[in-house]
């Protein structure tokens, strides 16, 4: 890394929404709210797929492994924005901004693949219902996450270490709850068309690509679903997809709308809006949107709390 970097910037100040005490205060509640319903709902959900057989199929399965990366996802924001809401110290060093922009990106590309491979899973479903557990089996599964985990965190590698060796020029003050990216490319005064091509780069290979993948995913469902010949089998196929359907549009919605922008039209006021909303309050929605439109899981809710109250 350059001498620069370490000689000119050695923390960032992280200013967050408002230097207002008694309107910090009120959005510490609220983070601390979102933040463990957040933790409650991703930990409960992981535990009752875990727990229950009937939910040990392929679509759990990415359920699981989406709820594992939301709950580290908002850890890696939640607890230094409760900080910040509540400490008079608002700085986080060099060291800890790259890390925690490191961890965020690499969660962050990695639940883009994940839900395209969601996408696939339910293709299959409703394309070939009876061969559905032989199409999706246990290998490929794995192999589909695993897949996310190591696309997500090599584009990760090379976006930090590319964001971080840009010069800051002393200016270290973010006007954000966290090290993201359209803050710190504007503290950056070497911003070089180099660097532009790997934004570009990164946004095609993390979210354009996986978007596209979805979209084709759904175009193959609508045709299959459209040659279901009852209204009740279409009714239930379309029901299958209702839950990742939402949790793209959300999704994607949000980063699309932060990322795919160059970076001469980043408003930061209303960017810091939107951030939070994909950082923090996504993670706690994602439990909700897999669980309380989903039989299955209801059921195994049930199933415990029945148990609870025989013993």
């Amino acid at each position: 890394m350059e001498e620069k970097n370490l000689t000119n910037v050695k923390e960032f100040i992280l200013l967050g929404f408002t230097a207002d005490l008694q309107l910090q205060r009120i959005l510490f509640l609220i983070f601390f709210i979102i933040y463990t319903f957040s933790l409650l709902g991703n930990i409960t959900l992981i535990s009752l797929i875990s727990a229950d057989s009937r939910l040990r199929t392929p679509m759990y399965f990415f359920i699981g492994n989406l709820s594992f990366l939301d709950l580290w996802y908002s850890s890696v924001y939640a607890p230094k924005i409760l900080i910040i809401c509540i400490s008079e110290d608002k700085s986080i060093s060099f060291a800890g901004c790259l890390a925690q922009f490191f961890f965020s990106a690499g969660l962050a590309y990695s639940e883009c693949y994940l839900l395209a491979a969601m996408a696939y899973d339910r293709y299959v479903a409703i394309a070939n219902p009876l061969f559905y557990s032989q199409a999706m089996s246990p290998r490929l599964c794995a192999s589909l996450v695993a897949a996310s985990y190591f696309g997500g965190f090599l584009n990760s590698t090379i976006i930090t270490s590319k964001t971080f060796t840009l010069s800051f020029c002393g200016n270290n003050v973010i006007d954000d709850f966290f090290c993201d990216l359209p803050p710190l490319v504007k503290l950056a005064c070497d911003v070089q068309e180099s660097y532009q091509a790997v934004l570009y780069f990164i946004l095609a290979s993390n979210v354009i690509t996986p978007s596209i993948l979805i979209l084709a995913s759904y175009l193959f469902i609508i045709a299959a679903i459209l040659n279901i010949r009852s209204i009740q089998g279409r009714l239930k196929a379309f029901s299958t997809c209702g839950s990742h359907l939402t949790a793209v549009t959300l999704y994607y919605g949000s980063i699309l709308f932060i990322y795919s922008r160059p970076s001469t039209s980043y408003a930061l006021e209303r960017d810091k809006v939107v951030s939070v909303f994909y950082t923090v309050v996504i993670p706690m929605l994602n439990p909700l949107i897999y669980s309380l439109r989903n039989k299955d899981v209801k059921d195994a809710v049930r199933k415990i709390l029945d148990r609870g109250k025989i013993s």
